[in-house]
């Protein structure tokens, strides 16, 4: 479905015909640094048929486009250029990352977005854009770096939202208590998960964006490199943080099951010492409850008071010993 459809010139949006066929015609028209820029979401085959006939994009892009599922990339046609992005959003309540995807199809007069999934919404970024009119006199090239932009940007801030995240989870982990072991492996576990669905959105883009802060890239105007340089900037450091988060997931899932080991050696140490506590009372209660006639002081009054204290004194004296050891 087309979400939004306009003409710019001069930096401003204009008034022109409503069907998009006529406003590229009109676009075209009147050349210098006038575009279209046409938005939809989820478009059908269908829908997408007439809008890639009349701006002649190219099958395989077109391909891409309708079925998604792609990674991060640009490529180059004769008469446009293509671009993948995919947005991500953070829900922390359920701490799961969902990735979108956003396509950029770019010519000299139009640009053309097709977005899947509710993330990225760029009602937000046409505004920007449409309240900074010196930068929209760069033509498509600024609608292409605007989004970029708002894309990596939001990376940014996802990476800190999974960065507060994390540092709680660390807390419980290393709390003296513990919590529940299985349920927190479980927790860093998925965790890792998340970050790895974001790490398969930064990752892959770090070539495409420093292809466009290079020279040579047909459709994109030469003063933009600045600016896609910028947004390679806070790639990487996207990029940088994602891989801080991987690498500290796992620390703190190997420092989990060290603890764990731990424990249980703790566990069976305490286990062993209660059971050699038991196990002399038991022996001694075992010889002496045997039906034997000649034994040390069998007809003595004192003999079993004798032997309970007995018993008594050498469970004292073992846990004595293993608190001292600290295995109790």
């Amino acid at each position: 479905m087309i979400v939004d459809c306009a003409i710019y010139r001069d930096g401003r949006r204009s008034k022109g015909p409503s069907d998009f066929s006529d406003a590229l015609d009109q676009a075209r028209a009147w050349g210098g640094d006038a575009f279209l820029w046409i938005g939809l979401h989820e478009p059908s085959e269908d829908e997408f048929a007439h809008v890639s006939e009349e701006f002649a994009l190219h099958p395989l892009a077109v391909e891409d486009a309708l079925k998604a599922h792609q990674r991060p990339k640009l490529e180059v046609y004769d008469d446009s250029l293509f671009m993948v992005l995919k947005p991500v959003v953070y829900e922390p309540e359920s701490d799961t990352v969902t990735t979108g995807e956003l396509m950029v199809f770019m010519g000299d007069s139009f640009v053309v977005t097709v977005r899947h999934g509710e993330g990225a919404p760029l009602a937000a970024v046409r505004k920007r854009l449409e309240a900074e009119p010196e930068m929209l006199k760069h033509g498509p090239t600024s609608v292409l770096y605007a989004i970029s932009d708002a894309v990596v940007d939001h990376y940014i801030e996802v990476a800190g939202e999974l960065q507060v995240d994390l540092e709680e989870m660390e807390t419980e982990v290393f709390q003296p208590t513990g919590g529940d072991a299985k349920n927190t492996a479980s927790r860093i576990y998925m965790f890792k998960r998340q970050v790895l669905e974001f790490r398969r959105a930064t990752g892959p883009l770090a070539a495409p964006v420093s292809r466009l802060a290079g020279a040579g890239v047909p459709f994109v105007n030469e003063h933009a490199q600045p600016f896609f340089r910028d947004v390679s900037d806070h790639l990487i450091r996207a990029t940088e943080q994602v891989e801080g988060l991987d690498r500290l997931l796992s620390d703190i899932l190997s420092a989990h099951l060290a603890q764990m080991g731990v424990r249980q050696n703790d566990d069976m140490r305490k286990i062993s010492a209660w059971a050699a506590m038991a196990a002399v009372p038991t022996m001694v209660a075992g010889i002496y409850g045997m039906n034997f006639d000649h034994m040390w002081e069998l007809h003595q009054v004192w003999g079993y008071p004798a032997v309970i204290v007995l018993m008594g004194v050498a469970v004292v004296a073992l846990y004595r010993l293993f608190k001292r050891r600290g295995w109790l």
